[in-house]
């Protein structure tokens, strides 16, 4: 018997009022995830009063999205949107090229689609 591998690995980093999240996303991305990942966010920035946030998403390993993790998603998007300033998001998938066009449209910052680890870390820096 085969089982899907399943996991979320999040870290967050403070200096003042700038924020770098990093998540690392293997399997598919699932509603329970986002019971783990918004309350993080949302504790983190809580005492901020103008975050601006950097992240860098690891979706090399990502299979697929629950609807309903897309739905939290869109959610999370529209709370903490005019908060990040860039996010990188590095797979290898055409569909996740494509859904970091259609974030654009929610995201007040600046996100941008990468095959490579490295450009995408330097992008983020610049």
């Amino acid at each position: 018997m085969q089982t899907t591998r399943h996991g979320l690995a999040i870290g967050i980093e403070r200096t003042g009022e700038q924020f770098f999240l990093t998540m690392k996303i293997q399997g598919k991305l699932t509603h329970e995830d986002y019971t783990v990942i918004t309350p993080m966010l949302d504790a983190a920035l809580a005492q901020v009063k103008k975050p601006s946030i950097n992240a860098f998403i690891d979706a090399t390993e990502v299979d697929g999205w629950e609807a309903r993790a897309a739905w939290d998603d869109f959610k999370l998007g529209l709370s903490h949107g005019n908060e990040f300033r860039k996010i990188a998001i590095c797979g290898n998938n055409d569909w996740l090229e494509s859904l970091t066009r259609v974030a654009n449209w929610f995201v007040s910052g600046d996100i941008q689609y990468f095959e490579s680890t490295r450009e995408a870390l330097i992008w983020l820096h610049m």
